[in-house]
């Protein structure tokens, strides 16, 4: 168990593929973490996709050690909740898990999503190296663009780099599997993201 896991009351592995919720990982994924909203439908956008070796939701972006779901709707965390992705950069770029989150929720919102308001969810983007924080705000000039020209606001959504990731209650982890009819408040803007992103030249 790592030290960004919870204690074993969280389960040990993914209700849809089997894959372990744990690291290590295997070698040659990167991680990635996107906060968009409600994490149960955030997190039921990426685990079917492939080169998507596993998800899990959790708590990111604020001050309060080892936080617990209650405290968190509290607003007095800090935390964002959030959905860690576990990739194969072989299969799936990055580029296409941020056309997935820009398309997917409304990024201009503040601290809020459709009918969800609150600081816990307000768009955010955890990066874990400096050439992914690189390319989220890469990514987030080219949505804003396209946002503008849809007639949408500023964008509202945080890059972060290297923030503690604490993992959610297992009622939490793969919440819309398990409950198909489960409340999903998620809803994109019509933004069809432009791929690959487009970088400077090396």
């Amino acid at each position: 168990m790592s030290q960004t896991d919870l204690p074993a009351e969280t389960t040990q592995t993914h209700f849809v593929n089997g894959q372990s919720l744990h690291s290590p990982w295997p070698q040659g994924m990167q991680v990635i973490g996107f906060a968009m909203g409600c994490f149960w439908g955030a997190e039921r956008l990426f685990w079917s996709l492939p080169g998507v070796h596993v998800t899990r939701v959790g708590y990111q972006g604020g001050h309060q050690e080892n936080p617990n779901y209650g405290q968190v709707c509290q607003k007095t965390t800090g935390h964002a909740e959030m959905v860690q992705v576990v990739f194969d950069p072989a299969r799936i770029s990055l580029d296409q898990l941020l056309a997935v989150f820009w398309e997917e929720h409304d990024p201009t919102q503040g601290d809020a999503q459709g009918n969800d308001h609150g600081p816990q969810y307000r768009s955010m983007i955890f990066a874990n190296s400096p050439a992914q924080e690189q390319t989220a705000k890469i990514s987030l000039q080219q949505a804003q663009a396209q946002l503008d020209a849809m007639g949408y606001g500023p964008i509202t959504t945080r890059i972060k780099q290297n923030t503690k990731f604490w993992m959610a209650e297992e009622e939490h982890q793969q919440y819309l599997a398990k409950n198909p009819g489960g409340y999903c408040g998620l809803s994109g803007t019509g933004l069809v993201c432009d791929l690959p992103i487009e970088r400077d030249p090396v």
